[in-house]
């Protein structure tokens, strides 16, 4: 049986909502949320100390700790680094930050956080 979209979406927007304040938190500056593109969606961009992070965020229900790496498929990788692209080519001051793709996995049922940090390279320089 499969769930509900609004109950996914909700769960969705409950997790970034959680993901910008823990991040917001742990001294980040939150650029933007939900940044679209013709070529996609990256849900968090933030920036601390030269750095800018582009954010997936996951909020499941049950979060195995085997699934993790698995989470973010190629193509979805594929998809953030071309969104990425798109804002780095409207947004000059960022030329000389570090990059990186991070994932941010949120734990609904027991309130936990997960950040990786490089969780995949992107190739952007």
């Amino acid at each position: 049986m499969t769930k509900p979209v609004e109950s996914t979406k909700s769960r969705g927007a409950a997790g970034e909502e959680r993901a910008a304040s823990w991040l917001s938190d742990a001294g980040w500056v939150v650029r933007e949320r939900n940044f679209r593109a013709p070529s996609g969606e990256i849900d968090i961009i933030a920036e601390k100390d030269g750095e800018l992070a582009f954010v997936e965020v996951k909020a499941w229900a049950a979060l195995p700790e085997a699934e993790l790496e698995h989470a973010i498929d190629r193509r979805k990788q594929q998809r953030i680094v071309r969104t990425a692209r798109y804002y780095l080519s409207r947004q000059p001051r960022c030329a000389e930050m570090r990059l990186r793709f991070d994932v941010v996995f949120i734990d609904v049922g027991a309130s936990r956080i997960r950040h990786i940090e490089n969780a995949f390279n992107g190739g952007i320089d």
